[in-house]
């Protein structure tokens, strides 16, 4: 049964790529941002781009959460470890990314040992949690990342804990906005532009999107006058978002349309929004690995939770660092420059040994390019 699923599966893909040829205009260029890192995967995973006609490109987006995440928040969290002593607990892609002098979370983790703190791996916040129950007598510290998707169980656990009266918890809070990062690519002309060639449409991030819903997107389309159509992370999913968007380039028009119907609704998770409103609050800036410091683009934990943010109670003070030279992630999640561009892509810089965060996760730009083969 699998293999007549994928027999039908590969049929249908011919199918939507045939009608994307027919629907394409051979005097222009579509160039279309898929803003999530798992479209990206699922792009170069299952060779979506090669189905698609010359003249329609797919560009890399920042919507990989361990991807944007800046180097000064991942010393923070080493901080924790290193330095207050704390259990620093996070996420397995997040303790291998570069931080400052040759450190990362997982080379951290080799150093406690000389200290009081640790670096745990773990699949959930509730996993934090039982930690600082087991752990009474330590700082337990959970290094929160992510988009609108993680943020509702982040918030979550902190009630958890407050109702609970766990005294050893707290969260370092480093949840991004996905509205934000879109409306920062627009502003930029570098990103904008793209060179010579404009941008002509966003494939939207489909998790993200049961969260918020389809109706923040409005904006975008109106203001700015660029489709956006959200979609499953499925290859036919994303292959028939690129042809809804071909289509609405084609008729001229701008709007938000769903694709990820089953999953997607304009509303988004009523619930989810009203639980983390009750538990944060927007930050004024946040820095986000290479597109720099975006306005209201981040959470902070509200004064009322305030015993639980990690950066009051062990007074944590920011301090942004330069990514390294030779590495050209920013300019890839700002999506002027592909994978293939940095000059130690695949040598120097490899999954077993990322010298920047896109090489890391599974959905970052450079992994998937280096682990489907795609720069061969």
């Amino acid at each position: 049964m699998k293999y007549v699923d994928e027999f039908r599966d590969g049929e249908v893909a011919n199918g939507l790529a045939s009608a994307i040829a027919a629907e394409v205009r051979p005097d222009r260029r579509y160039n279309f941002m898929e803003f999530c890192g798992g479209h990206t995967h699922a792009i170069s995973r299952y060779g979506v781009a090669d189905l698609l006609p010359a003249n329609v490109r797919m560009i890399h987006g920042p919507g990989c959460p361990v991807c944007v995440l800046p180097i000064g928040r991942i010393d923070l969290a080493i901080q924790l470890a290193l330095e207050h002593g704390a259990i620093l607990c996070t996420y397995a892609d997040t303790v291998r990314v570069p931080a400052s002098g040759g450190l990362s979370l997982m080379r951290a983790k080799a150093l406690v040992g000389k200290t009081r703190g640790d670096v745990r791996m773990v699949y959930a916040v509730t996993d934090a949690l039982k930690i600082a129950r087991e752990h009474p007598e330590k700082e337990v510290v959970f290094f929160a990342i992510g988009f609108e998707t993680t943020t509702p169980p982040t918030a979550v656990a902190i009630k958890l804990a407050r109702a609970a009266g766990l005294k050893n918890f707290s969260v370092l809070c480093c949840h991004v906005l996905t509205p934000s990062a879109i409306m920062n690519i627009l502003e930029s002309p570098e990103v904008r532009d793209l060179g010579t060639v404009p941008l002509d449409g966003f494939i939207g991030p489909a998790h993200v999107s049961t969260v918020i819903g389809s109706r923040p997107y409005e904006f975008f389309a109106e203001e700015y006058r660029k489709p956006v159509v959200i979609a499953g992370f499925e290859p036919l999913d994303v292959m028939q978002a690129i042809r809804m968007l071909v289509r609405q380039v084609n008729e001229g028009r701008a709007v938000v349309e769903n694709e990820f119907t089953r999953a997607v609704t304009p509303e988004g998770n009523e619930k989810a929004q009203n639980l983390v409103s009750e538990v944060f609050e927007l930050r004024r800036s946040f820095e986000w690995r290479g597109l720099g410091e975006v306005p209201y683009s981040a959470l902070k934990i509200r004064e009322r939770f305030a015993e639980f943010d990690a950066e009051r109670r062990f007074n944590l003070e920011y301090q942004p660092v330069a990514d390294n030279k030779a590495c050209e992630c920013g300019a890839i999640l700002r999506g002027v420059k592909k994978p293939t561009d940095c000059k130690i892509f695949g040598t120097v810089c490899t999954p077993e040994n990322p010298m920047g965060s896109c090489m890391v996760s599974s959905e970052g730009a450079c992994a998937a390019h280096y682990s489907y083969g795609r720069h061969k």
